[in-house]
């Protein structure tokens, strides 16, 4: 009897190994599955969500002339949301901060005049903001003419961004406003954003725009939800009024930057050369010299070094909203206070307490 059931179940035995060997691909399934499973976790999803459950406040204080005013603390400010004061949970003045800039460059045909002037500010630019020996700075570069292209994902290597701007060559129309939505949407982030690093864009061109599928409304949004700040170095020329100007000013001043005009001034002490060509001393900037030339490079990079200066020795305030929810995903309005008279603060105007950010790889 007992051989009996030895061999029954040895029978058994055999019985389930030759079927679990025959259903091999059935029995894999649950194997494939967890394996696809893990290689898509490993693989970058193409959107990220990002609950703002604290706000960062980049802050710019000038005097009456300009000047940064930089030894402020803590106790000197007071920050407002929705007309509620906030409790500031983080307060640094520090130089250096971690940033993202977004460096955008104006293609378009209005910039072919002096071109290689911009050309040679944009690589200044870069190297300003992106010194390429820490990992606190790190950029990302977006053309823009007919179509807005990113030509350079996020990087620290400031050198991926010069070579491409190297290359470059104005031709065609102006999208700007899809090259800040491609800006907010359509590169590697890093870790952190848009916290710690923070988020800048800057734009060099003359705000036009005559090619883009978003409008000016749509990328300020975007650009406040994503907590950037946007930038400006204008390339209108002395005498010009551009509808670009307004552009960049709506655009600077909703996010917390500002504009620079480097060409506006550049002309101001020339009296037309045609009229008086002999009398040299009737214009500063005489012909054939390259005073024009240098007038205009000057103006640039002083700009450049402005702007370049803003980003750097900001104070960044932080604080976690303590506001009713009764309209949670509706824009806020922030306002910000500095103890101190004869001072202009510059700040973001607002937030969206809610945001899914979507990235392209």
């Amino acid at each position: 009897m007992r051989s009996l059931v030895v061999c029954f179940l040895f029978a058994a035995l055999v019985s389930a190994q030759s079927s679990t060997s025959n259903s091999a691909p059935a029995s894999d399934k649950p194997a494939a599955a967890k394996a696809a499973s893990a290689q898509s976790e490993q693989e970058p999803t193409h959107t990220i969500r990002v609950q703002v459950n604290e706000v960062i406040v980049p802050v710019t204080v000038t005097d009456e002339k300009g000047r940064f005013v930089n030894d402020l603390d803590r106790k000197d400010f007071r920050i407002f949301d929705e007309g509620r004061e906030q409790k500031i949970s983080f307060f640094t003045r520090e130089r250096g901060q971690p940033v993202v800039v977004g460096f955008l460059i104006d293609l378009s045909n209005s910039n072919r005049l002096h071109w290689n002037t911009y050309q040679e500010a944009a690589l200044d630019l870069v190297n300003n903001l992106l010194p390429g020996d820490t990992k606190k700075y790190q950029g990302y570069l977006i053309g823009y003419s007919n179509e807005a292209e990113l030509q350079v994902n996020t990087t620290e290597d400031p050198e991926r961004l010069m070579e491409k701007i190297r290359k470059m060559k104005p031709g065609g129309g102006s999208a700007l406003f899809d090259a800040i939505y491609m800006s907010c949407t359509s590169r590697h982030l890093v870790k952190g954003e848009p916290i710690e690093p923070r988020r800048v864009i800057v734009i060099m061109g003359d705000g036009h725009d005559n090619a883009s599928k978003h409008t000016l409304d749509q990328v300020i949004e975007i650009a406040q939800r994503n907590l950037v700040s946007i930038y400006a170095v204008s390339t209108t020329g002395f005498g010009f009024v551009s509808e670009g100007d307004a552009n960049l000013e709506r655009l600077t001043n909703e996010t917390g930057g500002r504009v620079e005009y480097p060409l506006q001034g550049t002309y101001k002490d020339v009296d037309g050369y045609l009229s008086k060509p002999s009398d040299d001393g009737n214009y500063a900037l005489t012909v054939g010299t390259g005073g024009y030339a240098a007038a205009i490079a000057q103006g640039i990079f002083k700009s450049i070094a402005n702007v370049a200066g803003e980003v750097t020795t900001q104070y960044i305030i932080r604080y976690v909203p303590d506001v009713p929810d009764s309209r949670p995903k509706q824009f806020r309005n922030i306002r910000v206070q500095v103890a101190l008279e004869n001072v202009k603060v510059r700040a973001r105007r607002g937030y969206y307490p809610e945001e899914v950010i979507p990235i392209s790889k």
